[in-house]
């Protein structure tokens, strides 16, 4: 996958996936989304690096928060943007995906940024769009979302400092349908991470996780013992197949984040979520909105990291990538 992501140079062409890429490149978006924070603090909230470009976006599953932060960050980037309404378009009437990326084309788009429920759709894509245009995964079935990965990465950079390598990471959830999980296990283990652990009842947890380079916890405090970063993950029940749980009520009870779990974790450990938030099912509301807690961190760092990825895709001369020193 890496290879149809990059240029013949190592620059990035689309953003589908962490998985393959190296450690460099990540670095790259990581210093990159560093410069754009302080856009926020600005009275005009624009820099003019992608003005003339215009960037789709194509979701086919609904996530407001995740196409607003898109949308603002291309607009802060002094893009054109279009949104386009799938429920709406041709695609429901028969159009394949192929018909519509041609249309889409069509209008002088250089972007699309695409979120779909089958795994692969936005490969498949890419595989497919014109020399000029680059696509962006939003989130893929239960492959990957890697800008979330990315976003959850700098947030921890922020608190923790660029070197992962004394990192103890713990994520706890619904790893199996978790397409955010899997991003930030390689995300975790491409920076070095000393160890990330894996936390879940085993019918949420997938078959041979190991292979990612993880360490797999079945007992909730036990998971959490000395780490420096605990990520809790929304159950996806629309993903779910069957009676995985027996309740919400019982899955809080065993691994949902409380004070008294937290006992166990590093004094200065933080609390992150990648959104949106079951209350009461994955987390408590006192840690929720807790000391700890860096959640709302991660949704303006979103606009940030976003921000980086298409200004490196799209406006490459002014984001050359870094010789890895490693």
């Amino acid at each position: 996958m890496n290879n149809i992501q990059l240029h013949d140079n190592g620059r990035l062409r689309h953003f589908i996936g962490i998985e393959g890429l190296p450690r460099h490149l990540l670095v790259d978006i990581l210093d990159n989304a560093e410069s754009f924070i302080s856009v926020a603090d600005k009275q005009v909230k624009k820099a003019p690096l992608l003005r003339g470009k215009t960037i789709a976006n194509l979701f086919f599953e609904p996530s407001t928060r995740t196409r607003n932060t898109f949308e603002l960050a291309a607009k802060r980037l002094s893009a054109d943007t279009l949104n386009v309404n799938i429920s709406m378009s041709a695609t429901t009437k028969g159009e394949t995906l192929i018909d519509m990326l041609r249309n889409m084309e069509a209008m002088q788009c250089d972007m699309f940024v695409i979120r779909h429920g089958e795994s692969g759709a936005p490969f498949f894509m890419a595989q497919h769009v014109a020399p000029h245009v680059s696509i962006i995964n939003a989130g893929d079935g239960w492959h990957e979302h890697p800008t979330q990965g990315m976003l959850d990465m700098f947030t921890i950079r922020q608190h923790k400092g660029a070197d992962f390598s004394a990192l103890k990471v713990a994520i706890v959830g619904d790893i199996l349908h978790s397409r955010v999980a899997r991003s930030q296990i390689h995300a975790l283990t491409t920076l070095g991470a000393a160890e990330v652990r894996v936390i879940a009842p085993k019918t949420l947890m997938p078959t041979n996780v190991e292979s990612l380079g993880v360490h797999v916890y079945d007992r909730l405090k036990k998971g959490l013992e000395d780490v420096d970063v605990v990520i809790m993950l929304r159950l996806q029940k629309e993903r779910m197949q069957g009676a995985l749980l027996p309740s919400q009520h019982e899955y809080f009870q065993y691994y949902g984040l409380t004070n008294e779990k937290l006992e166990v974790v590093k004094p200065d450990a933080i609390v992150m979520h990648p959104g949106p938030i079951n209350r009461g099912v994955e987390i408590d509301s006192e840690v929720a909105d807790g000391d700890r807690s860096v959640i709302l961190e991660q949704v303006s760092n979103g606009i940030a990291v976003r921000m980086a990825v298409m200004s490196m895709i799209l406006a490459p001369k002014t984001n050359e990538p870094k010789k890895d020193k490693h």
